[in-house]
Order: C-alpha cells, then sequence, then structure tokens
C-alpha cells in the first residue's frame, strides 16, 4: 500500500472518488501475493498492482462498478475461468480480491 499513498494523497486533494482492489488470497500459484493493492480513480487512472499485469485490465472495470455502486465486492480469478484466462492469469492458480471504494 505505501507506493499508493502518494497518488492517493494526491486523488484525495482533487476530490476523486477510488476504489481500492486488494488480493487477499491466493490458490495454486499468484503473481502476487495477499496484500497486493490497486487503486484505481473514477477517471480509471491505476497504481499499484494485484497481478502483475495480467488481470488489471478486468480489475479496472470491477473498481469502477464499485465506485459507481459504492457496494464492495469480492472477485476471483483464475486458469480455469474462461474470463480471466482471456484477460491473461496463466499463472496455474486463482487471486481473490476484495474491492472496496475508499472512504476519505
Amino acid at each position: 500500500m505505501k507506493e499508493l499513498l502518494n497518488d492517493l494523497e494526491r486523488w484525495q486533494k482533487q476530490g476523486k472518488a477510488v476504489a481500492i482492489a486488494r488480493v487477499v488470497d491466493t490458490d495454486g500459484s499468484g503473481p502476487r501475493m495477499p496484500g497486493a493493492a490497486m487503486a484505481v480513480n473514477e477517471d480509471g487512472d491505476v497504481v499499484g498492482s494485484v497481478s502483475g499485469g495480467c488481470v488489471e485490465g478486468a480489475v479496472v472495470v470491477e473498481a469502477l462498478e464499485v465506485i459507481s455502486t459504492g457496494d464492495r465486492r469480492n472477485v476471483s480469478f483464475g486458469y480455469s475461468d474462461d474470463e480471466a484466462f482471456a484477460v491473461g492469469l496463466t499463472c496455474g492458480g486463482t487471486i481473490h480480491l476484495f474491492i472496496e471504494p475508499l472512504d476519505w
């Protein structure tokens, strides 16, 4: 999370709505360990990473929906998941994320 702080501070000063996605668990091989985080603002700007790039695009879509609805959600991407494979999660495992709006 520390690598996100400067951007989060800037977005807060700009009054941007933000969602935070965190890796909360992995099954098998995962690109990032639990605790890895990514922030997305209402404009679709991104800082951090939850998958080293392989599912970030899908996570941005989920995060923008969280910003829009205000609803927290758990999402998972895994090798056997057709959507995850389509967006590039080929490491053989599953990552589980928790995405929530940031309450300034």
